[in-house]
């Protein structure tokens, strides 16, 4: 499509929403029935393939973001609905039902994070949508929510980088964007497990992660899930079995070690359920004991902390509190770091 053809679909998709919108106040409605039209329509008005179909379904998400934002409608519904439409506009197309969702969910999150800080809000609606629509068009739960997953953090990943955050701080900033994708799971009443092995491919396959990175990802990816899980009252047990599967799967598409991977996740699992309860703790162990999808699960339990072993002097003498400026120099090695 030429430029004046995409920006005029954009103008009446835009245009379109914040009508609705103003005449019936459904955000969701609006934006799930603008979109799905306006795809169908073009779609097989244009015969559209390959690139012009995957910008046809960007524009038309993004626009339909921007007609809500001018209205000062609810954005989280307005990625649901904006997901959910693109899966029912692209059904009869040939278009895969999870390349529709990762485009989908990329543009909308991008046209988000122009207006609004709250890219977790948007990831929820995202997930949400991707579930809900999924269910329509015979996607199961863990497909749908990798895609939605793998959409959000890809896009999330462009917009941190051009704050300057990387690596660890992208793993700090998009905690709330995985913790959001589990409670959009239990919120429309799907599967936790299947959504956890979900967002933790999701994850994998949005950031493209180097091994250690990768490992790092996981583990934090895990203990985001089961403390997301926890705060919507969700199967922490499930949802920590679920993410030590889906660390498997990702493990094998980028090839990384399953058996480390599978750990990563289950310490990161653990480590979320040490700050949670000793209960949480319990279950978390007894799902992750043993082996899952194939690979023995290796527990480490990093919440433990080891007491540390007394310093010596250079005299041999073990330090008391009034000579420990000087010791705790020669000892740091010792106590790994205490000091």
């Amino acid at each position: 499509k030429t430029m004046e053809a995409r920006k005029s679909i954009f103008e009446s998709v835009k245009d379109g929403v914040v009508g609705t919108i103003k005449g019936t106040g459904d955000v969701a409605k609006a934006v799930v029935d603008t979109v799905s039209g306006t795809l169908t329509h073009t779609i097989k008005g244009t015969s559209a393939v390959g690139t012009s179909l995957i910008d046809a379904v960007s524009d038309v998400g993004r626009a339909a973001i921007r007609g809500v934002t001018d209205v000062g409608g609810d954005l989280g519904a307005a990625v649901k609905g904006a997901v959910i439409g693109a899966l029912r506009g692209t059904k009869e197309t040939g278009v895969e039902a999870t390349d529709a969702i990762k485009i989908t969910t990329s543009s909308v999150i991008k046209a988000t994070s122009d207006v609004s800080d709250n890219m977790g809000k948007a990831a929820q609606g995202a997930i949400q949508g991707a579930i809900t629509g999924a269910k329509e068009v015979g996607l199961n739960v863990t497909d749908a929510t990798a895609a939605a997953t793998n959409g959000v953090l890809k896009s999330a990943s462009e917009v941190l980088s051009g704050t300057g955050k990387a690596g660890s701080a992208f793993i700090q900033s998009s905690s709330g964007v995985v913790r959001s994708a589990i409670h959009a799971v239990v919120e429309v009443g799907g599967d936790v497990g299947s959504g956890a092995q979900g967002v933790v491919l999701g994850v994998l396959q949005g950031t493209k992660a180097g091994s250690k990175e990768a490992l790092e990802t996981i583990s934090a990816t895990s203990s985001n899930i089961v403390k997301g899980t926890s705060d919507v009252a969700g199967d922490i047990a499930k949802a920590a079995k679920g993410a030590v599967q889906g660390a498997i799967t990702g493990a094998k598409e980028i090839s990384l070690d399953t058996t480390e991977a599978a750990s990563a996740a289950a310490t990161g699992a653990l480590k979320a359920a040490g700050e949670i309860s000793s209960q949480a703790v319990q279950q978390v162990r007894d799902a992750l004991t043993g082996t899952i999808s194939g690979v023995k699960v290796v527990l480490k339990e990093p919440f433990k902390k080891s007491q540390p072993k007394p310093c010596r002097s250079a005299s041999g003498q073990i330090s008391g509190r009034s000579r420990l400026s000087f010791s705790a120099r020669a000892c740091v090695l010792d106590w790994g770091g205490f000091f």
